[in-house]
């Protein structure tokens, strides 16, 4: 088996230590466990867990408390400390479904029918799991380590619309030309967007009928304004599609290959499908396909302030804005950053997510240094959850930070 490097880090900035929620104090050495060739395993006791509430939340997920489930892992001090697995029949829950056509299923075969057990949730048949949305964490990740390296150039102040022509876009008027980056990053764009419906009304979901058209970024560019940009949040995954288009006008590589070279290498993921779009467009806002352990990765990565066995791969300074609230969104109390989900939770400790359509979750939480992720794929009923997940999985905390009594 092989075995996470352990190595001793001094971490000397005040913004790493923000990011790392107080773990590490200014000028104190701290050994760091990289998962890089694989979490080590521990039982929870060892880092400070109980095991208890972790069966019990267990039990409550494998009875089906919080819809269709696949996975629930927890990651703590650099190893794995819970995993258990719900395995279902896809092809025999979603069979009729996948025959229909319907928004969800444009065009009755391949990477985007949600019911074809081919693609959903698991790639092939392999143990890479669609990560929906937490894609778009992803991609904000990437943004920042080409920015880190001086490979994106352009600020976050720098207008969209910098990047096309406007004879070829429909609905320009003064408030699109006011649209920055940064607008598109906390999803404040202004854009006329509906996403976040029921199942029964995904007719009119904007993200289905993105995604059943062969020119995306055209659609969501072509979508007249609504509100004044950078002072609402409304949730458009075509946003994060614009971001993929403008990555590759600035760096001149396409996300994947940028993510590949300089996310995923140095973290050790070897393994992921990253879905393109008809037209080959990379499909930045839900096309991830991942290894829960690997998923985890991409947590403790922001957990380590951007760093990675001594290597600087993101900004501390891109860490500490990508989970600092930018916007309220109205739901369940959450505040969103640069993609990353942020819960106010007990004690205004903010829990930083990853969240996907269909139960896909990726849950940092800094105070405690411990990750937690899900993933599931509970199509009719996408489980609103998060909040409720994240305080069940923060009482099994027993003891401070791996394992130190508090």
């Amino acid at each position: 088996m092989n075995r996470p490097r352990v190595i001793g880090l001094v971490i000397g900035l005040s913004l790493v230590c923000g990011a790392a929620g107080g773990a590490a104090e200014l000028g104190m050495q701290t050994a760091v466990t990289w998962p890089t060739h694989g979490w080590s395993k521990r039982a929870p006791a060892v880092a400070g867990l109980s095991e208890s509430v972790l069966t019990g939340l267990d039990a409550d997920l494998a009875a089906g408390k919080y819809g269709v489930v696949d996975s629930f892992q927890v990651f703590r001090c650099g190893a794995e400390l819970f995993t258990r697995r719900y395995p279902h029949d896809y092809a025999a829950l979603y069979g009729k479904e996948a025959k229909v056509k319907s928004p969800l299923n444009p065009h009755l075969t391949g990477r985007y029918n949600f019911f074809d057990p081919a693609w959903h949730p698991y790639y092939h048949g392999t143990s890479l799991h669609t990560v929906q949305s937490i894609t778009k964490t992803v991609t904000s990740v990437t943004i920042g380590i080409a920015m880190t390296r001086g490979d994106f150039k352009a600020g976050l102040d720098t207008p969209v619309l910098k990047y096309f022509d406007l004879a070829k876009v429909n609905n320009v008027d003064d408030r699109k030309r006011r649209m920055t980056l940064k607008d598109v990053l906390t999803m404040t764009t202004g854009l006329q967007w509906v996403e976040l419906t029921p199942y029964e009304e995904s007719w009119r979901n904007d993200a289905s009928l993105m995604e059943a058209t062969d020119h995306w970024v055209q659609y969501v560019m072509d979508k007249p304004m609504a509100e004044e940009p950078g002072k609402v949040f409304n949730y458009n995954s075509g946003a994060t599609q614009l971001l993929g288009y403008i990555f590759k006008k600035e760096t001149g590589r396409d996300v994947e290959s940028y993510a590949r070279e300089h996310l995923f290498a140095p973290l050790g993921i070897q393994h992921y499908h990253w879905k393109h779009a008809y037209r080959d467009v990379v499909d930045t806002e839900a096309g991830l396909y991942l290894a829960s352990e690997d998923l985890a990765k991409i947590g403790y990565l922001y957990l380590q302030g951007g760093l990675w066995e001594g290597q600087r791969i993101v900004s501390g300074k891109w860490v500490e804005e990508s989970v600092t609230p930018a916007v309220d969104t109205g739901l369940q109390d959450m505040k969103y950053g640069f993609k990353w989900w942020l819960y106010p939770g007990k004690g205004g400790q903010l829990v930083w997510m990853g969240v996907g359509f269909a139960g896909q979750r990726l849950m940092v939480f800094p105070q405690q240094q411990l990750i937690a992720v899900f993933t599931g794929w509970d199509v009719f009923k996408d489980p609103a959850v998060p909040a409720e997940l994240a305080e069940r999985v923060r009482s099994a905390v027993v003891a401070g930070a791996c394992g130190k009594t508090s």
